[in-house]
């Protein structure tokens, strides 16, 4: 049953939302089982993201319990494809030999092997995950054939009555998902019920509606209107990237609140992008703006924080010789063979 004061605690990894519309929470972000007709389960499904890399045996087993063991998704939808939301598809293609893959046209340089990501802002968000950002993975993949663009006119393949929305700004090519009947939103990380940034909030899952991860938004011009769609639809029920669903008149009110005071409750006052976004287009990455601080200045922060904790912690006690790396590049734009 929906809850606007769930947790970690009081909540499973693998639950309903709402009729035909189950979440996989993988570690600390949220996939989708969406069913074409809620009322003929187990009939046709889609996937809606792939979870982190390894995730892949997981997502089969949990569609095997609620579809049937030899009932494949119609389609693997993509909200976008940062490595959170993306990373489970080599295992699933490999699986599901003939599903494919949607995304937004502007997403396809990052699943084709184009472009990677702009680089993150370990610089901005004031937590452990967002510190920790320039170790995530940013290279794009290459999904080949497998890979197609959504449908021009907003329909959603494999599922009636839904439609999606370009809410661009985490990523160029975000896109959210609605279902009228209901008002149901997946939104992906157009906005998150969770502070995505702090490790402690993520491990809780204390539910509050918050912008898109901050240390991954390379444009936040873009990501307030769509903040502001999203709320203009008044959603019932949202199912989003990062956090537990939320509903009603609670959801509605903070989405109301965070779309008016967005500038100062999500936009960082400093940061890479604060002030200047990344720009890109259908061949992926055209520049980024200079990052403020050494992602490595940042990197060895956290990493002498961490050493001082097991300094205390072993103290007295014979310590062996260890090396750190912090494997961060700054390379934003495509491969060097892609460029001109």
């Amino acid at each position: 049953m929906l809850s606007n004061h769930a947790t970690r605690a009081t909540t499973p990894a693998f639950m309903p939302v709402v009729p035909g519309l189950h979440v996989l929470r993988n570690v600390f972000v949220n996939l989708y089982y969406v069913a074409a007709e809620p009322e003929q389960a187990p009939g046709p499904w889609v996937l809606i993201d792939a979870g982190l890399p390894g995730a892949a045996s997981k997502i089969k087993q949990h569609a095997a319990e609620t579809f049937g063991a030899d009932n494949p998704p119609v389609a693997i939808l993509l909200t976008h494809a940062h490595f959170d939301h993306a990373g489970g598809l080599a295992g699933l293609l490999k699986a599901w030999p003939d599903v494919p893959v949607y995304a937004h046209p502007l997403e396809l340089p990052y699943l084709t092997g184009l472009s990677s990501y702009p680089p993150p802002d370990p610089t901005v968000g004031g937590g452990l995950m967002a510190y920790l950002s320039f170790t995530y993975p940013k290279h794009p993949y290459n999904l080949g054939a497998r890979v197609h663009p959504l449908p021009a006119d907003g329909t959603v393949p494999g599922l009636p009555g839904w439609r999606w929305l370009h809410t661009p700004g985490h990523t160029p090519g975000h896109v959210s998902f609605f279902r009228k009947a209901g008002k149901v939103l997946v939104a992906g990380d157009a906005f998150t019920t969770v502070r995505g940034e702090s490790a402690l909030a993520t491990y809780t899952q204390k539910q509050e509606v918050h912008g898109p991860p901050a240390y991954f938004t390379p444009d936040w011009d873009s990501a307030r209107t769509s903040l502001a769609e999203l709320m203009s639809l008044v959603p019932e029920v949202a199912a989003t990237g990062h956090g537990i669903a939320m509903h009603g008149d609670e959801l509605q009110h903070q989405l109301e609140y965070l779309a008016v005071h967005f500038n100062e409750l999500a936009r960082p006052k400093v940061g890479r992008y604060a002030h200047r976004a990344a720009t890109a287009d259908a061949t992926g990455v055209r520049s980024v703006p200079p990052p403020l601080v050494s992602p490595w200045v940042k990197g060895l922060a956290v990493v002498g924080a961490a050493l001082g904790v097991l300094a205390l912690a072993t103290a007295g006690k014979k310590k062996k010789k260890q090396t750190y790396r912090a494997p961060y590049h700054d390379n934003p734009a495509r491969p060097r063979s892609q460029q001109a």
